[in-house]
C-alpha cells in the first residue's frame, strides 16, 4: 500500500531558511565507481551532489555480496537485503539499475561506495524545495527520453538527474510499471515494515512521496556525504 502525505511544516520551514529558490547552480561533477567497478555520471544540484543513474552494485561496500533473488516466492519470504532486474532481463540493469528491497538498503555494510550514501527524507527535500517544489521538481529531475511513456508530461531534465521509469517489484515478487513511474527509497524508515519512498510518473511533473513495505523493490540513487 502507498501512503501519499505531505512534509510537515517543520521541515518545510526549516529546508527553506538554507536554500536560495533562485539562485540554484546545476551542473556535471564527474564520475563515481561503485566496489563493482561500474561508472557513473553525477551531478551537482543546489548544494548537493547526486548521482545521476540509478545504483546498478552487486556487492555491498565491504565487498560482500547482495543476493540477486529471482524467484517470487522466495523475494516474497525476505527480510533480509536482497536486489533484483526489472523481470529478470540483464539488459535492463544497465539501464535502469536494479531494484534493491529496504533490508539492503538499511544493512551497515552499504550500498554506496565511501563518502556516498543513500539519501534520507530530508535530502530529497531539500533537493524538491531547491526546484521550487514538489509540484514541477518531477519535471525537472526527469529524463526526455523515450523511455518514458507518453506524453513524460512536464520533463526538461534540466538539472541533468536524469530520472528514468525503473518500475518496481512488489513484495509478492511481480515487476511493474516500466516506462510509467521511477521509484525511489529514502534511507527513512516509517515504521517496522514500511519506509519512505519518492515517485516520478509519466503523466504530470509533480514528484510525489509515500511508504512502501520493505519487500518492495526500488530503485536507489546515492549521495555525496557534505
Amino acid at each position: 500500500m502507498i501512503y501519499k502525505v505531505k512534509a510537515t511544516a517543520a521541515i518545510l520551514f526549516f529546508l527553506s531558511a538554507t536554500i536560495s529558490w533562485s539562485q540554484v547552480h546545476t551542473t556535471a561533477y564527474g564520475t563515481l565507481t561503485d566496489i563493482d567497478g561500474n561508472e557513473y555520471e553525477t551531478v551537482l544540484i543546489g548544494n548537493q551532489v547526486w548521482m545521476a543513474e540509478n545504483l546498478r552494485v552487486t556487492h555491498y561496500s565491504n565487498g560482500d555480496p547482495v543476493p540477486n533473488v529471482r524467484n517470487n516466492n522466495e523475494w516474497a519470504s525476505l527480510e533480509t537485503g536482497a536486489y533484483s532486474i526489472y523481470m529478470n532481463f540483464r539488459l535492463f540493469a544497465r539501464i535502469y539499475g536494479a531494484l534493491y528491497n529496504w533490508y539492503a538498503v538499511e544493512d551497515e555494510r552499504g550500498l554506496c561506495p565511501a563518502g556516498w550514501r543513500v539519501p534520507d527524507h530530508n535530502d530529497w527535500w531539500e533537493l524538491i524545495l531547491a526546484l521550487d517544489g514538489k509540484d514541477v521538481a518531477g519535471g525537472k529531475l526527469k529524463s526526455t527520453s523515450r523511455r518514458w511513456r507518453r506524453p513524460n508530461e512536464g520533463a526538461t531534465n534540466e538539472t541533468g538527474f536524469n530520472a528514468l521509469p525503473g518500475g518496481y517489484r512488489y513484495g509478492n515478487g511481480r515487476f511493474h510499471y516500466l516506462g510509467s513511474y521511477g521509484d525511489w527509497w529514502t534511507s527513512s524508515a516509517f515504521d517496522n515494515s514500511y519506509a519512505w519512498f519518492k515517485t516520478i510518473a509519466y503523466d504530470g511533473s509533480d514528484i510525489e512521496e509515500g511508504t512502501f513495505h520493505m519487500r518492495n523493490g526500488l530503485s536507489v540513487r546515492c549521495i555525496k556525504d557534505q
